[in-house]
């Protein structure tokens, strides 16, 4: 069942974990995103995840979404353990590190190379957000 209480991205704030959406919900904070998406120069994307294969499968995903190119797993993705994995849209660098206690879901940070602008972070979205979406 889905999350009544998520009607925006703010909503997301302090969960730990991403909530369960339905198709009008994840419509909703998508367009919400893309606004954000849009007006910043690059992006940090978290992944917190059972594996590390489908931390590696949701990032793939996010980068034919928003047509970025492939970043580079930088170590060893065979862990088949809960993991954080770290992007750096603009380096193209990922870093994969076991990681126990972490809830589910995607963190996307919008930065900017101009000041003032502040770096927004937005999530935990569900781990399939950007499965098949375009």
């Amino acid at each position: 069942m889905n999350d009544p209480r998520v009607n925006s991205l703010d909503d997301l704030k302090n969960m730990l974990s991403a909530p369960v959406l339905d198709s009008n919900q994840e419509e909703t904070l998508l367009k919400e995103l893309n606004w954000y998406i849009n007006g910043a120069d690059w992006f940090t994307i978290g992944i917190m995840a059972p594996s590390a294969k489908e931390a590696t499968l949701v990032l793939k995903e996010m980068e034919s979404h928003f047509f970025w190119s492939n970043m580079q797993v930088t170590q060893n993705t065979d862990i088949d353990d809960h993991v954080f994995l770290k992007a750096n849209q603009k380096t193209g660098d990922v870093y994969i590190r076991k990681e126990n206690g972490l809830g589910e879901g995607i963190l996307i940070s919008c930065k900017y190379d101009q000041e003032p602008n502040v770096a927004n972070t937005f999530g935990p979205l569900p781990l399939n957000f950007f499965s098949n979406k375009s």
